[in-house]
């Protein structure tokens, strides 16, 4: 394994330090493709991994069909809805609860908008471990159920998510759990950046000219950002893509602020996208999507839900790939940026599909494992004696 030498801070996010080298990724052939292969560069010890879910190692499509429409003859879908619970939230779940079984950790929290939660729930499930899960009242009632069949207390928190993500924080703080929560939890951008260091070695170990990635509360496109970022720091690149971040027009606190204007009015309504996944007001990590979009040469854009629909359909019908709209949000912004000449049709260009949002309704899990709450001692008292 690779050594942490220390963290630095970087626009408000920690980055974990590493002391960088090139034999730190392997170079042969893997025999099992996850995300595990990169353990040189995660702060794992050595050991056998116990997460017992494989994770990561998604196949980057050649997509001919979308190519063709939009005379994109170099364009790339990596496809994270692969993953177990169709997302690319899983990477995230699988290095926080990694870190948690070896330090004997029983319980992890998070808050999220729907697809964090179900991973979470779900990898709890599997490493035997209590989830306690905090949402807003307008997360999608399948994905509670979801939640719920996987066995999390799912706690609705009146206030909405940004209050949500507040009471899980201080949950996990008093109670000792372990915190998923994205962006504050520096492992879960170690564990998405995999996701860099995958499409360079599926592409032959080139980094592209470009990736598109739906923008919600940031750590997607940061760990992207970092990812590559070590590439060039272990002498095995020279440069990073130009990163593209997409929103939904209903919801574009970003956007705005990287374009310097205030939000009109219907332009930071999460309740009003079907992109309910990167329909977050106070992005968690928002001031370092903006730095590392700059950085790289970027762009971050908003699309409209008509847009965002054919995104849906046209992953469907052109790549085979099934994606909700959130996960479906950085086809939208690409077909907005080749319109703009941001991104010229010849370049290398990876389109991140971070979700498909399950396979439909689950079954209830139990109306007693779902509860409203809006305080630690809501939480202490709704859980006592709970497993």
């Amino acid at each position: 394994m690779g050594s942490v030498t220390g963290s630095v801070g970087l626009a408000g996010c920690e980055w974990l330090q590493y002391d960088y080298r090139a034999g730190l990724l392997a170079a042969d052939p893997p025999e099992s493709f996850t995300m595990w292969r990169y353990r040189g560069l995660l702060p794992v010890p050595d050991g056998p991994v116990r997460y017992p879910v494989p994770v990561g190692g998604t196949p980057l499509l050649p997509v001919p069909g979308l190519r063709q429409a939009l005379g994109t003859p170099r364009l790339w879908v990596k496809d994270e809805t692969r993953n177990p619970t169709a997302s690319n939230k899983d990477r995230a779940t699988a290095l926080v609860i990694e870190d948690g079984l070896r330090r004997g950790v029983d319980t992890v929290t998070t808050a999220s908008t729907g697809n964090a939660a179900v991973s979470t729930a779900v990898g709890a499930a599997a490493a035997g471990l209590r989830a306690v899960i905090f949402v807003s009242p307008s997360c999608r009632p399948e994905k509670v159920a979801r939640m719920a069949q996987a066995g999390a207390w799912v706690l609705q928190v009146p206030e909405g998510y940004a209050a949500a993500v507040d009471l899980s924080r201080a949950a996990a703080r008093a109670f000792g759990w372990l915190d998923r929560n994205t962006g504050v939890n520096p492992v879960t951008l170690e564990a998405k950046k995999t996701v860099a260091f995958e499409v360079w070695e599926q592409l032959g170990r080139v980094v592209p000219d470009v990736v598109v990635a739906p923008v919600g509360d940031g750590p997607t496109l940061v760990a992207l950002d970092k990812g590559f970022a070590e590439l060039v720091d272990c002498g095995l690149a020279t440069r990073r893509p130009r990163l593209v971040g997409v929103q939904a027009a209903r919801c574009q606190p970003l956007v705005r602020a990287w374009q310097g204007r205030p939000a009109g009015s219907g332009e930071l309504d999460p309740g009003a996208t079907a992109a309910d996944g990167i329909a977050v007001l106070r992005p968690a990590i928002g001031d370092a999507v903006l730095d590392a979009v700059g950085r790289t040469g970027g762009e971050l854009v908003a699309v409209g839900e008509d847009d965002l629909r054919r995104a849906v359909d046209g992953l469907a019908a052109r790549a085979g790939v099934g994606a909700e709209p959130a996960g479906a949000a950085a086809l939208a912004g690409l077909e907005a940026v080749l319109a703009t000449g941001a991104v010229d049709r010849l370049e290398t260009t990876v389109l991140l599909v971070t979700g498909r949002g399950g396979a439909g309704p689950a079954a209830p899990g139990g109306p007693d494992r779902v509860l409203v709450t809006d305080s630690l001692g809501a939480v202490e008292r709704a859980l006592s004696g709970s497993r």
